[in-house]
């Protein structure tokens, strides 16, 4: 239960400040920014938890993770300025998010006895690029999953490491080792800016 909810924070603080500045960025009022924040960083997890039938999803039932996204939120606006400075600072900001929603969302596979390869795939990515999707579409974007980038692929490789590891890892091993290969893999692809071919 710990890496859930050490995953759970760490991915909602990096969507949460990737959703805030993509809307600061959008010139969103605060609490179009706001609520950017949070649809980021919850929409992915309730997407998760209608398919596997885990009603009402956690996001309602506890507010802690709108609160940390509120919260991130208000510290983007805060400090907007002086984050913009680097280059992809929402993209390595989404990057980590996507790890640790990745991680989380496979992670439940096996919370829920249902860990299957396609399975915990499928949990891993909803959780994953969810947010991000309905985030893009808020702001009238194509978003990431269906444009060039790496992004759902990280996203499945992550949790295919997940699954194949969790016989051999002890513990929460396999979570983190999710969390890390899915981070990885998108911001090497940010960073040497490798992308999947486009017809």
């Amino acid at each position: 239960m710990i890496v859930l909810d050490v995953l759970g924070i760490v991915g909602t603080i990096a969507f949460a400040l990737a959703g805030a500045l993509t809307g600061i960025q959008k010139k969103l009022d605060v609490f179009g920014v706001l609520m950017l924040a949070i649809t980021t960083a919850a929409g992915g997890g309730i997407l998760r938890d209608l398919l596997i039938g885990n009603t009402p999803p956690v996001a309602f039932r506890d507010p802690t993770f709108v609160m940390i996204s509120i919260v991130s939120a208000i510290v983007a606006c805060l400090v907007y300025r002086q984050i913009t400075r680097f280059n992809h600072v929402i993209q390595f900001c989404d990057a980590i998010g996507l790890g640790a929603f990745t991680a989380a969302g496979a992670n439940m596979a096996i919370q829920y006895d249902i860990n299957t390869p396609f399975i915990m795939i499928v949990l891993g990515v909803t959780t994953g690029v969810g947010g991000g999707v309905i985030r893009d579409l808020f702001v009238q974007e194509i978003p990431f999953v269906f444009r060039k980038e790496i992004y759902a692929v990280a996203s499945i490789v992550g949790a295919a490491c997940l699954y194949y590891t969790q016989s051999l890892l002890p513990d929460t091993a396999p979570a983190y080792l999710c969390f890390v290969v899915t981070s990885m893999i998108r911001i090497l692809s940010i960073v040497y800016d490798i992308h999947l071919p486009v017809i």
